[in-house]
This record gives C-alpha cells, sequence and structure tokens, in this order.
C-alpha cells in the first residue's frame, strides 16, 4: 500500500513538472509576441491615420487589471487547473497586445515629449505583466504558500502601473507643460540652496588668537584637538557655504537675481502654454508643437546652466564657468525669445520676464568684472608688500 502510495505521488510529481514545462513554454510564445509588438510602439506612426483616444487605452488597462486578478486567484491555488491558467494568460496577453496597438495609434501626431510619456508609461505596464506571469508560472505547483504569496505583490504592481495610464499626458500641450514644469522645480531648488548660503562667520576671539603666544598657540592646539573628540558645538562649521567673503555673497547675490528671473520665464511660458492648449489641433502635428517641443528644449538647456551657476557659487567660486554658464543661458534665452516672437497669442509678459532676466544676467557680468578688478588690486597690493 505504501509503495503504491509512493508511486502515484511519484507520477503526480511528473505530471506536475510536465504541466509547468508547458506553461512555461506557452508564456515563453506570448512574450515573444509583445516583445515584437513592442517594435511597433517605437515606430511613428503615419500622420493618416485617425488618432486613437488616450481614454481608450486607459479604458484596456482597467481590462488588464481585472484579468490580473484571475491570474492572483489561480496563483493562490495549491493545484490551479492547467487548461484555466492557460485559458487565463492568452486573454490578459491578448489584452496586452490590444492595449500596445491602442497605445501606438495614440502617437499619431504626437511630439517628442508625448510619445516618450506614452512608451514609458506602457512600457512600464508591459514589465509589470512580465514579472507577473513569470513568477506565477514559477510558483506553479508549489506547496510553498510563501512563495505564492509573491504573485498577488506583482498583481498589485500591476494594477498601479495601469492606473498610472490615468494620469498620463493625452496631448502635446499637455505634455510639455508637464515636462516644462519640472524643469522650473529643479531651478526652484537650486534657487533655494544659493538662498541658503551665507558669509563667513566672524568671532571676536579669533582676533585674540592672532596675538596670542607661541605656547598659547600649541595650548589652544592641544585644546582643540581634545575637543575633537567630542560634539562640535560650533553652529555652522562644516556647512557648505557658511564660508563666503564680502565679494563672493555679492557675486552670489547677482546669481540669486538671475536664478528668479529664469522662474520667472519658465512660470510665464507655463501659464502662456496653458492658454495656448485650445489651440492645438485634434491630431497634435502643427506648427504650434513644434514651436513648443523647441521652446522645451531652450528651458531644459536653461536648466542645466543654472544647475552649474548654483554649482559655481561654493567657494572658491569659479568666476570663468560662471561666465561661461551666462553665456549659454543669453544665448539660449536670445533663442527662446526669437521662438516666442513667432508664436500667436498673448504673450507680452513672457517677453518682459526674458528682458527681466537678461537684465539680471548682465548685471551678475558686471559683478563679475569687478570681481575681477577688486582681485588684481589685491594682488598688485601684496606684489608691492613682498618688495
Amino acid at each position: 500500500m505504501a509503495e503504491k502510495a509512493m508511486g502515484e505521488r511519484e507520477r503526480e510529481k511528473k505530471m506536475g513538472k510536465v504541466q509547468k514545462e508547458q506553461l512555461l513554454h506557452t508564456l515563453s510564445l506570448h512574450l515573444n509576441t509583445i516583445h515584437e509588438t513592442l517594435q511597433l510602439l517605437d515606430q511613428t506612426p503615419a500622420s493618416t491615420l485617425d488618432r486613437v483616444k488616450w481614454e481608450e487605452v486607459v479604458q484596456m488597462g482597467e481590462q488588464l487589471k481585472k484579468q490580473a486578478t484571475i491570474t492572483g486567484l489561480l496563483s493562490a491555488e495549491e493545484s490551479p487547473d492547467l487548461k484555466m491558467l492557460e485559458e487565463n494568460m492568452a486573454t490578459y496577453f491578448n489584452m496586452l497586445q490590444g492595449l500596445l496597438l491602442l497605445s501606438h495609434g495614440s502617437k499619431v501626431g504626437a511630439g517628442p515629449t508625448l510619445s516618450s510619456s506614452i512608451q514609458a508609461s506602457v512600457k512600464q505596464v508591459v514589465d509589470c505583466s512580465f514579472m507577473m506571469f513569470k513568477e506565477a508560472m514559477a510558483c506553479y505547483g508549489s506547496r510553498n504558500r510563501e512563495r505564492r504569496s509573491t504573485v498577488p505583490q506583482l498583481v498589485g504592481a500591476l494594477w498601479d502601473s495601469c492606473a498610472a495610464l490615468k494620469k498620463n499626458p493625452a496631448t502635446n500641450v499637455t505634455a510639455i507643460g508637464r515636462a516644462l514644469t519640472n524643469v522650473a522645480v529643479t531651478v526652484k531648488d537650486v534657487l533655494r540652496e544659493m538662498k541658503e548660503l551665507k558669509p563667513a562667520s566672524s568671532y571676536p576671539e579669533d582676533e585674540s588668537k592672532d596675538v596670542s603666544s607661541p605656547a598659547e598657540s600649541s595650548a589652544d592646539a592641544e585644546g582643540k584637538h581634545d575637543d575633537d573628540d567630542g560634539d562640535d558645538d560650533d553652529p555652522g562649521e562644516g556647512d557648505l557655504g557658511n564660508d563666503l567673503s564680502p565679494e563672493e555673497m555679492k557675486i552670489a547675490q547677482l546669481a540669486i537675481q538671475v536664478v528668479s528671473e529664469t522662474l520667472v520665464v519658465l512660470k510665464e511660458l507655463i501659464r502662456s502654454i496653458t492658454s495656448l492648449h485650445k489651440r492645438e489641433n485634434p491630431k497634435g502635428s502643427n506648427d504650434l508643437v513644434n514651436s513648443l517641443e523647441k521652446l522645451l528644449k531652450q528651458c531644459q538647456g536653461i536648466g542645466v546652466q543654472i544647475d552649474e551657476l548654483g554649482a559655481c557659487l561654493y567657494p572658491p567660486q569659479e568666476v570663468s564657468a560662471m561666465r561661461n554658464a551666462l553665456s549659454k543661458i543669453s544665448n539660449i534665452s536670445n533663442e527662446l525669445q526669437s521662438e516666442v516672437e513667432c508664436m500667436k497669442g498673448s504673450l507680452e509678459p513672457l517677453s518682459q520676464a526674458l528682458n527681466g532676466l537678461k537684465t539680471a544676467i548682465r548685471q551678475l557680468e558686471s559683478g563679475l568684472v569687478s570681481s575681477d578688478s577688486d582681485l588684481v588690486s589685491e594682488m598688485e597690493k601684496l606684489d608691492v608688500n613682498n618688495q
């Protein structure tokens, strides 16, 4: 009787192994099909095609969520029905392929920014789908409940990726507006860090140390060494930027004005784009979108230079690098101004903001020249004293 039971278990084990291999083979076929369809998503659809509304993509994502729930429930069973698993897998991947095809259709007339956003969102759904089914098939026949519990967690991740489709921009103007907002957030962070810069602290005891005797200096040094083992109570010591000289602080203040004016430009540009939203062609393929893409690229370029400018303010300040960053910001802002003038609409506030930025740039450039003059003067004094 015992031998018969053992033989039965052995046959079940072999059968389970065969079924698992069959499931893995079927999964591999589905994955290959999705990989091939993904290549289509990388291509630009013909402008003559009718554009698929993004709402249709979102609706397909909702259907995927329901089918994924079934996958989770089946995987939670110790011995799920093989046929039901295969049918669920086939239904799910047909839906996923439908999602990819709809996403491709939604790219008709989409510019680079919207296209990238669509691809990133859909790719996340695909990645979560792959992980979910690979784990589900790997858990097939497992008696380990803890192992099988990993599938519902991956179902949850798939739900999140499908839910994120609702937040994806549906038009070029919205996508570009969000990208510009990200640039503005970065510039605002740089501005906040700049405003945290402080001049070097001057303590009265510093002067007394300068005139102390060698013995006292030695004792002070030993005392300082002993204090190093304890807590450092010196406020601000070790903080970056706390040792800016008065001249460096002047430069920092002028740089802060440049960044502040840049932020104003970005805010006005976002406000202007919002007002242009209604003018976008249903297919999105028009001169307006091309102009907005150029503006975005220019603003991203300014954002990079603003970050560089902020990094140059920490002592020792890099005047040459600051000049280089200002030159690039100035050139890009001129290009931005030309692009804005070519666009129709009420863009006067944006033009004023650009003029404000140019004024701030000129003031900082003048400050850097003055800083160089002060440095030369100090060096000449040193030469005279040495003689």
